[in-house]
Order: C-alpha cells, then structure tokens, then sequence
C-alpha cells in the first residue's frame, strides 16, 4: 500500500496552497492508495477527512507536525497536540505512551526546523524522513545515512503544500491500511520503504 505521510492542506497549514479535495484528486491520479494530512501543530481536520474519507471511499489519515524544541515531528495516535512547545523527547515519550509513533521530518533541512544530530540523543523515532519532497537532495542523504546508522527505517513523503508536490515521494507500508490504528501498526513494523514518483509510476528507491 502506497501512502504519502506528510501533507499540509491549506485550512489549517497557513503557508500551505492546496484544498483536501484537490490533495486527494492528486494523490489518486498519480496512483497512491491513501494519504495523511500533517498540518502544523493543528489536528482540526479530522473530522472533515473523515466525512471526504467515507464519501470518496479513500483512505485519509490525520496525524500532526509538531515543532518540538528540537525541530519538526511528524506524528499519528495523538488526539490533541501539546501547548506551546515542549522538547522532542517528552513529545516523542507522549506519542508513544498513547500508543503512537514519531517520523523525524526532513532532520537535516536548512531551515532549523529539523532535528539534526538530536536523532543521535533522542529515543523512540519509528521512522526518519529520508526522502523529503521539500528537502535538498544533500540534506536527504545525510537524514538517509544516519536512519541506516541508527538502525532506523526510512520513510518518504512529499511535505507537500501546492497541489503538484503531493505524492512526489511515497511510502510503501507492508501491509494494507484501513485506519490510523493500523497505519501505526505497519509503521512500527520498520518495514516500510520509500518510493518515488518518476514517468508516471512510483518506483523503488536505490538508498545506496
């Protein structure tokens, strides 16, 4: 199953430029089986993902990226995103006592909103964002090559905010998903894979 894990849609992320509705027309032209929608500290939409959700009969998840002391995490399997900011750790310890998961997304980023080398303190990441749609290239690698370090399953998602960038980058789960709680059980697996978005087709990632 094909599914992008980090998306901004334009309600509720201000600096995104793209609709649910046309997040999901995108993602399903170009071939992915579901999406997440990952608004900045905001969880808003659930209620109308659901609803697009059931209407469309597509899967839509909704998690948060939250921007802890350290930098960005995307998270799934909270209900509510703490007040004000806390360090990554205590978020990450959060996530997880509610039986979540944490992505550090795009770490190595310049624009200090990425964990850094705090992947190499924190414990409990299910996943780094190895190939971030709205990263470098050289930022990418170096978030690649410390997830291999640190044993660490890479993921892929597009961070998208404009309508074209949705789906750039994808990840393959091991198994099908039909809510959140399963989306989490798969992702805690550390058998997920990155895609990418190439001629038409999503296409396996060489990470060597």
């Amino acid at each position: 199953m094909l599914v992008d894990l980090h998306i901004h849609e334009s309600k509720y992320s201000l600096d995104s430029h793209v609709s649910l509705e046309n997040i999901v027309a995108e993602a399903k032209s170009k071939g992915l089986d579901g999406i997440t929608i990952t608004d900045h500290d905001d969880m808003q939409i659930k209620e109308e993902a659901k609803a697009l959700s059931e209407l469309l009969n597509y899967p839509i998840f909704v998690g948060v990226e939250y921007l802890t002391l350290e930098g960005d995490i995307v998270a799934f399997g909270i209900d509510q995103v703490p007040e004000g900011r806390i360090p990554a750790q205590e978020f990450i310890d959060i996530v997880k006592a509610a039986g979540g998961v944490c992505i550090a997304a795009h770490p190595f980023r310049n624009n200090n909103r990425g964990l850094e080398n705090n992947l190499n303190i924190v414990k409990g990441l299910a996943g780094i964002e190895g190939f971030n749609g709205n990263t470098d290239k050289l930022s990418n690698l170096k978030a690649v090559e410390t997830a291999k370090k640190l044993g660490i399953q890479t993921v892929g998602s597009s961070d998208a905010h404009h309508q074209h960038e949705v789906g750039k980058y994808a990840t393959k789960l091991p198994f099908k998903v039909a809510n959140i709680e399963e989306l989490i059980e798969a992702i805690k697996t550390n058998k997920c894979t990155p895609r990418i978005y190439i001629d038409g087709e999503y296409k396996e990632i060489k990470e060597n």
